[in-house]
């Protein structure tokens, strides 16, 4: 049977559409199949569109890696492709003396992993920056800032598609089969056909564990089972209290409810974090309780009734609630067997910001 096209990647985020960039920058054929409407319409529109700096992953993983890599090629591809950013920088704060220790570790990781701008600010240091800041001490990290994501997925898709590569909406991989030059693809949408390809890779974000289960001949102990993390985020209706992102001293399954402004200067907080079995991105007001008093921790002169329902995004964990927090998964031939298939599961934060840096990793892993 012959080979349709060299590479499809299925999911059209920003993740995607960087791998299938640098997919058709090293000379491949690509088609990217997205089952929505429109690229970046999952987690790549519903996150913070925050440049993290690499300060918070365990030294040695690949968000470590990744991050602190993506971060200096994402600034670098922004200038040159004319991206809207912004490089506010971050107040990571400890708002008690329990958590200057804690602030005190995270410092130390993030000079392990490479970040060699960060500076521990006294109280009335980081009041210099944010007077309205309550805090004992906090981290300065200069090299955090906020990105358009959609203007950033528009020139990756610009890029691609410059270099020859397609993209099809509404057209869902619906199951795959390991044939002797590489896959034969059932496609799903309004005009349901067969394609096949040699190489395959999974970028699905949330679906990407449902998409690996539909690949006959793809060992099931190499497919994570989902776990959905979602994290709402309130709008402030005032003035922005602050001139740069502040954070509270990270929880287990996130990084806080942090303040983060978008370009236009607009303030908003978020994400919570709610473990949920089923995608529902419908906001719940009465969460907004949680909100004033984590805020409050750090801000305390956070008007009553000032916040207002935003919108919501789902991380794609792969562990649960009382796990540890798992690394990127890029899963390749040499983990699982399957020539030409390279898997990405629990492409969570700092999936943005590592974009351009995993899309290198999968071109390697092919290439092997």
């Amino acid at each position: 049977m012959s080979v349709d096209i060299e590479c499809v990647v299925v999911g059209a985020g920003v993740v995607g559409l960087a791998v299938a960039r640098a997919l058709a920058l090293s000379g491949r054929e690509v088609i990217v199949v997205e089952a929505g409407e429109g690229i970046g319409v999952g987690i790549s529109s519903r996150n913070s569109e925050v440049i993290h700096a690499g300060i918070y992953y365990p030294s040695g993983s690949l968000k470590a890696q990744l991050c602190v890599e993506g971060k200096q090629r994402l600034y670098a591809f922004c200038d040159e492709r004319g991206v809207d950013y912004r490089r506010l920088g971050k107040l990571i704060v400890a708002t008690d003396d329990d958590q200057r220790a804690a602030l005190q570790r995270l410092l130390e990781q993030g000079l392990r992993n490479g970040v060699d701008d960060l500076q521990w600010l006294d109280a009335a240091q980081a009041q210099s920056l944010e007077p309205e800041l309550s805090c004992v001490a906090a981290l300065w990290s200069p090299s955090t800032g906020i990105v358009d994501s959609h203007g950033l997925m528009l020139a990756l898709q610009a890029d691609a598609e410059a270099s020859g590569a397609s993209i099809v909406f509404h057209t869902p991989l619906l199951a795959a089969r390991c044939i002797e030059q590489g896959f034969e693809l059932q496609m799903g949408g309004a005009q349901p056909m067969t394609l096949s390809c040699r190489e395959l890779i999974n970028c699905a974000g949330l679906s990407a564990p449902e998409v690996a289960r539909g690949i006959e001949g793809l060992p099931s102990q190499h497919i994570p089972t989902a776990r959905l993390s979602k994290g709402s985020y309130f709008s402030f209706s005032g003035r922005a209290p602050f001139r740069h992102l502040v954070y509270p001293a990270p929880e287990s399954a996130g990084l806080g409810v942090h303040m983060t402004l978008d370009l236009g200067g607009q303030a908003r907080f978020g994400p919570d974090v709610e473990w949920i079995e089923h995608i529902d991105y419908r906001v719940d007001p009465r969460r907004a309780d949680g909100f004033y008093q984590a805020i409050r921790r750090y801000w305390p002169g956070l008007p009553d009734d000032s916040l207002q329902p935003a919108y919501s995004g789902i991380r794609p964990k792969i562990t649960g609630p009382t796990e540890p927090a798992a690394d990127f998964i890029i899963s390749g031939p040499a983990e699982h067997g399957v020539p030409g298939l390279v898997n990405l599961f629990g492409i969570e934060s700092p999936g943005l910001t590592s974009c351009l840096a995993l899309a290198d990793q999968i071109v390697s892993r092919t290439l092997d």
